[in-house]
């Protein structure tokens, strides 16, 4: 069974002199991110983390960011990612269900949750919750300069680079490693847990699926990309913080001219596609977290001829389940989406015509009996190990990278004096996401300004749409997704 530590720090070991991970202008090559990782687990066991605890971990995704989190592993404690963007009653929700011991922030967060920048915030908009006391009698670590609203005894990150040493009983394989909340509402968060082993099965099949290079750049901000192609002694480039390809594609392409390897997500692949993207030797493009759809990858195929293209089917529970080279995919002309050939550690059946998977590489949820498989949700059929998606077997749509579940949040939105009835419906575009819109019958004067403290911030509609009744159908009467959507 693989586990993802171990792998890590033997490519470390392999090529010490290498370079691996880049952001900006600063390199750590494998034997530097080595000493780091073993450093910080050592010196955070000194600081009292024992295997078994979790860290809230809201610090960005750079360089002593993932040095942080992969220290904390190693040190068998957990990491459990906390979105600030969220809302604080859904973070408080997150951070009362996971428990956690630690909190490790940026400074800055610490600043504008409970220091001078809170005001500036609230008038901005972001509603944080306090990092300094979200989490009761929690050692805190922070990232970045010292700033007002960090934590009396807050340890700073810099202080827990030392020089690499072992880390006496580390946690086995199986105990848990990585936390990732997905979905839910306030009173009922949802949380996948991860251990090393499960993390490492699927990022294995992944890499060795993708067939990294040792040594070729990779672009992305993305762990479960950085991570194999570390795995595979490949060159993972950061981009700097504020580089969104989607908001701000031009801005992006400069990155993308030393790229081997980009990963992008359908929407800001649309956005890069539309800014002109043509990188002088990209290898590989490899694209995931959304549904990939035929007329965005015929767009690739024009715009960039020479590159390969892997689209990724997966989800937060077990990733990936199967991987499409993207030639074939559109070469596909039966019915339905084929999505790629199984990964080596998945085994999956049709019940119902329901697509469910298992393996060593599916994770459990949080504070729930272990999973045995996964019921994805999607209709499939199973062709000589190639899967075909055929729809939705339940109520649920994707918006970005998040996977919508809207009977979790129309009651909660019912609840709102003056609402008779709510629905969330999905209205697909052309790139395979989705526009979320909600349905309101009554009075929705009160909605907009009491959704922020009743759902989940990444499933705040787009737009919300009063009417004077929902469509049903049956003799329960039951709503008629289908019919609401064909009418938005």
């Amino acid at each position: 069974m693989p586990d993802i530590l171990a792998a890590l720090l033997e490519a470390c070991e392999r090529a010490p002199t290498e370079p691996a991970m880049t952001l900006g202008r600063r390199t750590l090559r494998y034997g530097e991110l080595r000493g780091r990782i073993l450093g910080i687990a050592g010196a955070l066991a000194e600081h009292g983390l024992v295997p078994g605890d979790r860290v809230l971990f809201s610090v960005r995704p750079g360089l002593d960011g993932i040095c942080l989190a992969l220290g904390v592993i190693a040190a068998g404690g957990t990491i459990v990612f906390a979105d600030p963007g969220a809302g604080e009653a859904m973070f408080r929700a997150r951070a009362g269900l996971a428990v956690p011991k630690w909190v490790a922030a940026e400074s800055l967060l610490y600043a504008a949750s409970s220091g001078p920048l809170r005001g500036i915030a609230r008038s901005r908009g972001l509603e944080l919750p306090d990092y300094g006391s979200v989490v009761p009698d929690a050692r805190h670590i922070y990232a970045g300069p010292w700033l007002p609203g960090v934590p009396r005894g807050a340890t700073a990150l810099r202080r827990l680079s030392r020089p690499p040493r072992a880390v006496s009983k580390p946690a086995p394989p199986t105990a848990e490693a990585l936390i990732i909340f997905t979905s839910g509402t306030t009173s009922h968060p949802k949380a996948v847990v991860h251990s090393r082993a499960s993390l490492g099965t699927g990022l294995d099949d992944f890499a060795r699926y993708i067939g990294f290079v040792p040594g070729e750049r990779v672009l992305t901000d993305q762990l479960m990309v950085g991570i194999p192609a570390l795995i595979s002694g490949a060159h993972w480039v950061l981009p700097p913080a504020g580089a969104d390809p989607g908001a701000k594609p031009a801005k992006y392409l400069p990155l993308i001219q030393d790229a081997d390897v980009l990963f992008a997500v359908p929407a800001a692949l649309d956005a890069l596609l539309r800014a002109g993207i043509r990188p002088p030797h990209l290898r590989m493009l490899l694209v995931g977290g959304a549904p990939v759809l035929r007329p965005l990858l015929e767009r690739v195929r024009a715009q960039l001829p020479g590159t390969g293209i892997r689209a990724i089917y997966g989800m937060t529970e077990i990733l990936p389940v199967a991987i499409a080279d993207g030639d074939e995919k559109l070469a596909f002309d039966g019915p339905g989406d084929y999505v790629g050939e199984l990964m080596g550690a998945i085994a999956a059946r049709i019940d119902g015509g329901e697509l469910v998977v298992s393996g060593e590489g599916l994770g459990s949820y949080l504070g729930e009996p272990p999973l045995e498989e996964l019921r994805t949700g999607d209709l499939a059929r199973l062709e000589d190990g190639r899967v075909i998606l055929g729809g939705r077997n339940k109520d649920m749509f994707i918006r970005g990278t998040t996977n919508v579940y809207p009977g979790l949040y129309e009651p909660v939105i019912a609840g709102i004096p003056g609402v008779q009835e709510a629905a969330l419906v999905g209205v697909p575009d052309e790139i395979g996401d989705d526009q979320l819109v909600l349905v309101i019958v009554g009075d929705a004067s009160r909605v907009g300004a009491a959704l922020p403290g009743l759902i989940d911030a990444a499933v705040m509609p787009d737009r919300i749409v009063v009417l004077d009744a929902l469509p049903k159908k049956g003799r329960s009467q039951k709503l008629d997704r289908a019919a609401l959507r064909e009418l938005l």
